[in-house]
């Protein structure tokens, strides 16, 4: 029975129905101890009849009152009274987004800004285990500040257990619009995730499906899923696909397009994990202007008829490149500048860490690299006039791809192995054993250029294979620390290359030529440059992608730079700079897809059991503390993308910056007693460790200099003494080497070999150490004593790295790569015996991890899908306009 004005519900007086249905009443009403304005929802009956539904309700209400968040409406109370159930909720002046969307789709700058708001609202709740269960347009309200989500979290708390009283809430109505019979059925069913019509649980990835059915609703004005019955309509969630925004809406982004296709994936596992994923994919989308906004292409199940209009499309515009290049040549005013964005291959992500999109000399071509979540990055290759990208089989784990002259191939780094493939097909061929090689340049004579990990000179190989040769040498008066980044000039016999040193001054573009090691400073610039035809310097400054005039016979600069692009990644660590330019004039760049990590618990059969902090991007693994209490890991700053150490409280998972050095600082490990970390930095040289106070207090304390190898700290014995870090040799690889922490600090090799050998830990009595070496051929685990007797045990089989000890030290647990955690039992008394490994569980996961001291449980830092995807953009006839 409605309620009369002046009637009370405890200290709510009622003073109007503003909304009324067979499911329930609201009134607009007043809060007499705050006096405020609120809404009051009447539930129905049969709430009251049950009081374990009704504790239940109440437990889970309250639970989504502590939700404050600027686009969910806010509810402030829930409470019984004379058998009437009621909550109290924000009072929302506004239009609901059902009333909105009666007048038509909505234009796409309006959907993008009330999505992107909803998206938010449901990450919120989602990190506070919260499940809407019934997301669709009539729970939106807009209002003047923004979309309101109203009725969040009433459905359902993420929990396992039988359905309960609370969930009947998912078919209340916030508007009593066609609440007829069907209209209710097909109202409450229009949304629904396939999960939710098949009985199962729902999760977080539920109301990202009804999310995508709201957004498809928004831009288009109709429904994703239609019939005309509850049977057809089911059947329609369940198997058929609708019709491509851009059918519909054609100047719909192509991006826009994408995130809604995989928001609206049957499967669970295909869709966005995360609505923070969303959220952030939306906001690029938003912000990206012209380029974000261009129309999409639907090229979902194309018939044959499509794939020849594609074809004669994309022939068309290789002529178009063609027509327009022979233009530029022979017209006094160039052609125009035309803009082309690439998304990357279905479930994957561009990953311009370990490489930059390369365009091949001819311009038809791009080599670049992806991977999927917990996946190595691989090589793919997509020609300009073909709508799908290849894979290169065989490239895993690759890196610094580089083109021939001739185009032919594609060379790059990957398994301390410099590689070439031929772009029509083929196995990959080995060209040299090449430990952390870095950047490349390959001249018309089949002269290769490279250097290893910027932390040594340019080396020069033939590119059909041989013995690589010093093609540079470091000037240690000058204090140089590496030579970065060598591209040959036109004539195929001089070279660029950046010169990083300890003393800023000398550092700066330097011009060399092969056959001797005389250099010459052409330009202090401090950034990798690439040398382009007709005759610019491209390089990034801030993210900027710039062009600066230069006379490649001469070798003299002209003007100022001038700016091409924005928003381009450069990650100073290798000097990587993410763009491309072809000899015809054609241009490829991306800025960054933020990598996002989530540090996780893990039980011994991979079931997450715990979070540690916000998702962040992190560059190495986490560090315990000793005591248990805190975790060291390294986080990427979002602006500047230099790296920093912070410590989070285990407990709170609160974290605290520890470091804020402009460069980047890694590889935290911590004292015994949990006061000091000893890090790596490449603030003044290439990998150089340092210590600092756990508390963040002081300054940070050099303890082992370096100008010419990058060394990582590994562990720091029990007793204090002694420091484990690894220090790379141009002739042996990687070696572990031990640093006093008193004394005079004068380091000593301990495992040195012509293998590659890291990740070394002392086992908690201080007397063995566990490592990983590729003597094999492949990386395993090794155990030897501590000190040293020259005897050592193999533990680990077919393959294994990142060794962590049991708290007792009677347990090895280790990852095999690409294939599941792996543990091993140890016996040292009354001799050193392992036994049979035993497999853990299987995951994707990378290699890094932590274990906790009672061997339950696994720290991972747990890669998540890319949280803003940046495309490829192809720009034609970029040279148009500049003034040299």
């Amino acid at each position: 029975m409605p309620l009369n004005p002046g009637s009370k519900l405890g200290p709510y007086e009622i003073l109007a129905l503003i909304g009324a249905g067979g499911m329930g009443e609201v009134y607009r009403a007043k809060d007499t101890r705050l006096d405020r304005s609120v809404a009051v929802k009447i539930l129905p009956a049969h709430f009251s009849s049950k009081a374990d539904l009704r504790e239940r309700f109440e437990r889970e209400a309250r639970a989504v009152s502590s939700l404050n968040h600027p686009n969910i409406c806010t509810l402030h109370d829930v409470g019984q009274q004379d058998g009437v159930d009621y909550l109290v909720m924000e009072l929302i002046d506004g239009e609901s987004l059902a009333s909105k969307l009666l007048k038509g789709p909505l234009p796409v700058d309006q959907a993008l800004r009330i999505a992107s708001e909803i998206a938010s609202a449901l990450d919120r709740a989602h990190r506070s285990g919260i499940v809407h269960r019934d997301l669709k347009p009539g729970n939106i309200m807009l209002t003047k500040s923004g979309a309101k989500l109203l009725d969040f979290g009433l459905v359902k708390l993420r929990s396992a257990g039988p359905t309960s009283g609370a969930e009947a809430l998912s078919s209340l109505k916030t508007e009593n619009r066609d609440l007829t019979g069907e209209g209710r059925i097909l109202g409450t069913f229009q949304y629904m995730a396939p999960e939710q019509l098949e009985g199962k649980e729902a999760d977080p990835r539920t109301d990202i499906f009804a999310f995508g059915s709201v957004l498809y609703e928004m831009l288009t004005g109709r429904r994703a899923f239609s019939g005309k019955s509850q049977a057809s309509l089911i059947a329609s969630i369940l198997a058929a696909e609708p019709p491509a925004i851009s059918t519909i809406q054609p100047m719909t982004p192509e991006a826009l397009d994408r995130v809604v296709r995989t928001c609206l994936a049957k499967d669970p596992e295909d869709r966005w994990q995360t609505a923070h994923d969303v959220m952030l994919q939306l906001q690029w989308i938003a912000a990206g202007g012209s380029q974000a906004q261009a129309p999409a292409i639907h090229v979902a199940r194309r018939s044959s008829r499509e794939r020849i209009a594609w074809s004669a499309a994309a022939l068309f515009l290789l002529a178009a490149i063609a027509m327009s290049v022979a233009y530029v040549r022979r017209a006094p005013a160039p052609a125009p500048i035309v803009r082309l964005q690439i998304l990357p291959p279905d479930n994957t992500e561009f990953d311009t860490g370990d490489g930059p999109v390369t365009i091949s000399p001819d311009g038809r071509q791009i080599v670049f690299l992806a991977n999927s979540a917990g996946a190595d990055s691989a090589l793919w290759v997509r020609s300009l006039d073909s709508v799908e990208a290849r894979k290169i089989e065989g490239s895993d784990d690759s890196y610094d791809p580089f083109w021939s002259p001739d185009g032919r191939f594609i060379a790059f780094g990957g398994r301390n192995t410099l590689w070439k493939v031929d772009v029509a097909g083929g196995p990959i061929q080995k060209i040299t054993e090449m430990p952390d090689g870095r950047g490349g340049s390959w001249n018309r004579d089949n002269v290769i250029l490279f250097d290893k990990s910027g932390a040594t000179a340019i080396s020069r190989i033939p590119a059909g294979g041989g013995t690589p040769e010093p093609a540079t040498i470091l000037d240690s008066a000058r204090h140089e620390t590496g030579h970065w980044r060598p591209h040959f000039l036109p004539d195929g016999k001089r070279f660029l290359f950046l010169v990083k040193s300890s003393e800023p001054q000398n550092e700066g573009i330097y011009v060399a030529s092969l056959g001797s090691m005389e250099k010459t400073r052409l330009s202090d610039l401090n950034v990798a440059v690439t040398p382009v035809l007709p005759g610019f310097l491209l390089f990034v400054r801030e993210r900027i992608l710039m062009a600066q005039s230069i006379d490649f016979g001469r070798l003299g600069l002209a003007g100022d730079p001038l700016p091409l692009a924005k928003e381009v990644e450069y990650i100073q660590t290798w000097g990587t700079a993410s763009f491309s330019s072809s000899d015809e004039g054609t241009l490829a760049h991306q800025g960054a897809s933020r990598r996002q990590r989530q540090l996780a618990w893990l039980d011994r059969a991979g079931k997450q059991v715990g979070l540690l902090g916000e998702p962040m991007e992190t560059r190495d693994d986490p560090r315990i503390s000793p005591d248990g209490k805190f975790v060291a890991v390294s986080r990427l700053d979002p602006e500047t993308r230099g790296a920093d150490l912070w410590v989070f409280e285990m407990a709170r998972g609160i974290g605290a910056r520890l470091t804020s050095d402009p460069g980047n600082d890694d590889s935290p490990v911590w004292s015994p007693d949990g006061t000091r970390i000893v890090f790596e930095s490449n603030r003044r040289g290439v990998g150089s460790l340092y210590m600092k106070a756990a508390n963040g207090s002081g300054a940070e304390e050099p303890l082992l200099e370096s100008d010419r190898s990058e060394q990582h700290p590994l562990d720091w014995s029990r007793d204090g003494r002694l420091l484990l870090y690894v220090r790379p040799d141009p002739k042996t690889g990687k070696d572990i080497w031990l640093l006093p922490m008193t004394g005079e600090r004068k380091p000593a090799p301990l495992i040195t070999s012509a293998f590659d050998q890291d990740d070394a830990r002392f086992s908690p009595d201080g007397k063995w150490i566990a490592y990983k070496s590729d003597e094999t051929g492949r990386s395993e685990v090794f155990v030897q004593p501590f000190p040293a007797t020259g005897a050592k045990w193999q533990v680990s089989v077919g393959g294994g790295d990142s060794p962590r000890w049991r708290g007792d030290g009677k347990e090895i647990v280790y990852f095999r790569p690409r294939i599941s955690r792996m543990a091993v039992e140890i016996k040292t008394s009354p001799a050193f015996e392992a036994g049979v490994p035993h497999e853990l569980f299987q995951t994707p996961l990378g290699s890094g991890s932590e274990l906790s001291a009672d061997g339950q449980r696994l720290l991972i830092s747990q890669l998540q899908v890319a949280t803003a995807v940046s495309p490829i953009t192809i720009v034609l006839n970029w040279t148009a306009g500049l003034k040299r």
